[in-house]
């Protein structure tokens, strides 16, 4: 038996639009309703990758002139202009998306690439908006959030989980620890969702995202949808092929180690979650880790010793608690963290020779 798991705010309340057939693509083990479901039914995933196109109802569509929300025509979200995009990132900073959806089906997130193609609009994936830096200046294009994206689908009999893109890794993290299954321990900490995971391999305690993922389905900006083997993303330290890539992540399979006691799994979770806590900064706004580390330095003990810590820009400080992360201390600006990130830069490569990378992801002007 199948279980399949979604929150109630998955269905649209619009009009129901005509769905595909479940045997026409690979995305169809997308369920609207909270419920439990067996293989077979519109949970069951297909084994192919085959690709699909879902073309616009109306080719002739064209968003109104007024900067007003507006609906695509067979999708049940509406597409709004100017949407602040402070408030979507862990930083707390950033400026307004030219357009901005948040799809509650791969269908709506389909409809919405082809019409961004269509008017020749850049697309920018906006998970939990925790690893990015946004520019003041906000972001031209089209800013699809994924935060509607949020089905969980286990298999019990092969200890395989699915999930949406739009999941927040840690919550996954607790529920399969809740089961006993073993292996995403590590991710209880980690502020980003699974798409977002994926991207970066995502890692923490020795641990990333590539040692559990078996495969990730994907859309091109065309609408064309694949399914992906973990062997085709070329994962390397906090990278893969999908990062820069016009290709967006909608859902991910992946493998756990089943057997374990909960109670165990849970208690390791906890120690997890509870030491990265007492490491890391919490209390204020940030992205997380600012920089890759360059093996065999961290690039926290780089910053530390160049006597960095504490560093403050404007509204933007260097932590007291750990030095690769940089905080908005209450009134931020994304250029503030951005110039800081450069004078952190610019300092630890003038006393080590060593050139600290971004691990955030940096969008916009600057």
């Amino acid at each position: 038996m199948t279980i399949s798991y979604d929150p109630p705010s998955v269905r649209p309340t619009s009009t129901p639009r005509k769905s595909t057939s479940p045997a026409s693509h690979p995305l169809e083990a997308w369920v609207a309703d909270s419920k439990v479901s067996e293989m077979g039914q519109t949970s069951a995933l297909r084994d192919d990758a085959s690709s699909v196109e879902f073309p616009l109802e109306s080719p002739e569509f064209t968003p109104p002139a007024a900067k007003t929300p507006f609906y695509l025509p067979g999708s049940g979200c509406p597409i709004k202009p100017q949407v602040s995009l402070a408030g979507l990132t862990s930083y707390r900073v950033g400026g307004p998306a030219q357009w901005y959806v948040a799809p509650r089906c791969p269908e709506d997130l389909q409809i919405s690439l082809e019409w961004a193609k269509s008017e020749g609009l850049p697309v920018i994936v906006l998970g939990a908006g925790s690893n990015l830096l946004v520019s003041d200046r906000g972001l031209p294009g089209l800013v699809v959030g994924t935060r509607h994206l949020r089905h969980i689908r286990f298999d019990p009999e092969i200890a395989q989980v699915q999930a949406g893109a739009g999941v927040p890794i840690a919550q996954l993290a607790r529920l399969v620890a809740q089961r006993g299954w073993q292996g995403l321990e590590w991710a209880v900490g980690i502020p980003g969702t699974v798409g977002g995971a994926i991207v970066m391999n995502a890692g923490a305690h020795e641990s990333c995202i590539a040692d559990v993922l078996v495969d990730v389905d994907v859309l091109s900006p065309a609408g064309n949808a694949a399914r992906l083997g973990v062997s085709e993303l070329g994962y390397r330290y906090r990278t893969s092929r999908l990062q820069g890539g016009d290709r967006v992540v909608t859902q991910a399979t992946f493998q756990l180690q089943p057997g374990g006691d909960p109670q165990r799994v849970m208690a390791t979770t906890e120690a997890h979650l509870e030491r990265r806590r007492t490491t890391q900064p919490y209390h204020l706004p940030s992205c997380g880790s600012v920089f890759r580390n360059p093996e065999p330095y961290k690039a926290a003990w780089l910053i530390e010793q160049t006597g960095l810590k504490g560093y403050q820009i404007g509204g933007a400080q260097v932590s007291q608690l750990h030095a690769n992360f940089i905080l908005n201390c209450g009134k931020a600006t994304a250029s503030d963290i951005y110039q800081l990130m450069r004078y952190v830069q610019q300092q630890v490569e003038q006393r080590w020779s060593i050139r600290l990378e971004p691990e955030v992801k940096i969008l916009g002007e600057f």
